[in-house]
């Protein structure tokens, strides 16, 4: 018997693959149970929810426990990705998440103030990205903050004066290097075997404290060959609504809508694909069985013609509405 079911039950399974953190999936796998159809065609579905329940409410009773307690330098991803925050002393990392998100870091004229990871959520349009405020970089670096920046899917590097941005970009290459990690920027080199190369975004901050602005702008010009930049200020607002756009750029996303035949698109809760996924991607992120079942699909986008017929192989392309047929 099929199960038959609503499309609300299948917006919510959405909401559940996207979700990061133990208690959000938890929370949409009880609303999906409540909302699946009560009948013969739905009971092995019904089945497989209540384990996974069962299995992510294990999980957390075992983090409540005595003793389970994670540590406070782990970070649970949450959002469409997750941007770490870097660079040396005192270049205002803890400002910058403070102005981009609601988190509340201690923030103070002194060095070091930052000694555990601290992650805010940044609202971009209709998404949301993880933002991580790191420790500054030192010579040394404690044995959980190189793996917590591989876990990391791309770094925002914060420079600021008095110092030198061409010297401080050194200074970090170097310290990340003893750790086998490297920044990714435009035309890198392949990493060095063992290495794990991140995308790189290189942030400009306190440009309001430069008494020459045209300083800031020499420092722009050497080193935009490397790696992309934003010149801001968190204590003026300078540049923040352009590094928005850059840091969910940076993650290399495509936002997706989907409608149905005769319907609007929803633009408040896109698909958000890695870019160059395609259709057949999207299909079976949705649901496995749209995947296997779908016939073709229309999209009206920059680089197609209104309702454009396309098949499987299709690359989506931010903003893509996507009408699938069966």
């Amino acid at each position: 018997m099929p199960a038959n079911l609503p499309p609300q039950y299948f917006e919510v399974e959405k909401r559940y693959r996207e979700a990061r953190s133990v208690s959000d999936k938890l929370r949409y796998l009880e609303e999906m149970l409540a909302i699946m159809p009560k009948h013969k065609g739905t009971d092995k579905l019904k089945a497989d929810l209540r384990r996974r329940i069962a299995q992510l409410k294990d999980m957390g009773a075992l983090r409540k426990g005595p003793g389970r307690r994670p540590p406070l330098y782990l970070v649970e991803r949450e959002g469409v990705g997750q941007v770490a925050l870097l660079g040396p002393p005192n270049t205002g990392k803890s400002s910058l998440l403070a102005a981009l998100t609601k988190a509340q870091p201690l923030i103070a004229d002194y060095p070091y103030t930052t000694r555990t990871p601290l992650a805010g959520m940044m609202r971009y349009e209709n998404v949301q990205v993880q933002l991580v405020d790191c420790p500054p970089l030192k010579d040394y670096l404690e044995p959980w903050f190189p793996d917590l920046l591989r876990r990391a899917d791309a770094f925002a590097l914060i420079l600021a004066p008095p110092e030198d941005p061409t010297a401080q970009l050194q200074a970090v290459k170097t310290i990340l290097a003893r750790y086998h990690l490297s920044l990714r920027g435009r035309n890198s080199p392949p990493p060095p075997p063992g290495f794990t190369a991140q995308r790189a975004l290189l942030v400009l901050n306190q440009a309001d404290l430069l008494a020459d602005p045209e300083d800031l702008e020499l420092y722009r010009e050497v080193i935009s060959d490397q790696f992309p930049v934003r010149v801001v200020s968190a204590r003026t607002g300078q540049g923040l609504s352009e590094l928005r756009a850059a840091l969910f750029s940076l993650l290399e996303l495509v936002r997706v809508y989907t409608r149905a035949p005769g319907k609007a698109a929803n633009f408040k809760s896109p698909f958000v694909l890695p870019a160059g996924s395609t259709l057949q991607e999207l299909a079976d992120n949705i649901h496995h069985d749209l995947g296997k079942n779908f016939k073709f699909a229309r999209v009206w986008g920059k680089d197609t013609f209104q309702g454009q017929r396309v098949q499987r192989d299709y690359v989506l392309q931010e903003g893509d509405i996507v009408e699938i047929h069966t």
